[in-house]
């Protein structure tokens, strides 16, 4: 695709995500030749919708082989965190204590809401181009924080019998931002790959897994963030958040439902869906 053509469709594609419309998926003269065309086409869509805010980091998507296959893609896919979506949770009162109230979302302002559940990183250094290749024992060492998170998505009422991995690539992978639980140090003492994690619905426990269950440990998404960003010239930098995948399939709330998601030894992020 030339640079009329992917502007041409990133406009569409921002178009549609302001006016709420139903995901359809590229086609004909729309249609990606290639990934490579996906990711410039969610490069210019990023940039319509980024506002004032821009990315608050990156996240990892299609992490699961049944969603690869059901994309037609063998590989992870990767989008940029929108900061202006970014929540913190439990929320914070003015004396620094824990608020007993979660974080909020208003069903209304989405499509259709997901959430997914993911350890969050936060970045304490660098990790450039020039160091890659990374893998999870040598990235580990550029990470300061990590928390519980609920990566928010909006798949605008998607028909996931006709899917591709361009498509939802060039639509930013969904992600419409994150809850983020607390940040803790504390994850040096842990064995991420095997920690548990528990997720309660309605006072409920409904799921539970381990946080290794994205690609066998977290850091092994956050490792193939950083190497995509290499790939194309760019650092993964201090200061930066990362999602790196759902431990749990994904689920769609409805309004009234209070949410927590706990990482064994991490604590938990909370949330409570409003109308």
């Amino acid at each position: 695709m030339d640079r009329a053509d992917i502007d041409r469709v990133a406009a569409r594609i921002a178009a549609a995500n302001r006016n709420r419309e139903r995901f359809r998926p590229l086609r004909g003269a729309d249609a990606p030749a290639n990934l490579d065309d996906a990711y410039r086409i969610q490069e210019r869509v990023d940039r319509l919708l980024g506002g004032a805010d821009g990315s608050a980091g990156h996240k990892i998507a299609l992490t699961s082989k049944a969603v690869r296959e059901l994309c037609g893609i063998d590989t992870p896919a990767y989008g940029a965190l929108p900061a202006a979506g970014v929540r913190r949770s439990p929320d914070m009162l003015p004396d620094m204590l824990p608020a007993v109230l979660p974080a909020v979302l208003k069903a209304s302002a989405f499509v259709r809401l997901g959430l997914e559940f993911e350890l969050a990183v936060t970045m304490g250094r660098d990790a450039p181009p020039g160091d890659a290749p990374w893998d999870r024992e040598s990235i580990a060492d550029r990470v300061a924080h990590c928390a519980p998170a609920f990566e928010t998505v909006d798949d605008r009422g998607a028909d996931y019998a006709d899917l591709d991995a361009a498509s939802v690539v060039a639509d930013r992978c969904w992600c419409a931002g994150a809850v983020l639980g607390p940040p803790s140090a504390a994850w040096r003492g842990l064995d991420l790959a095997a920690a548990a994690v528990a997720l309660t619905w309605n006072g409920e426990i409904v799921d539970r897994g381990t946080a290794g269950a994205s690609m066998g440990h977290p850091f092994e998404g956050l490792a193939w963030v950083a190497n995509h960003l290499a790939a194309r010239g760019r650092t993964l930098a201090a200061g930066e958040i990362v999602l790196t995948g759902s431990a749990l399939a994904t689920r769609f709330p409805e309004p009234g439902d209070e949410i927590a998601y706990a990482v064994e030894g991490l604590g938990e992020a909370r949330v409570r869906i409003a109308a």
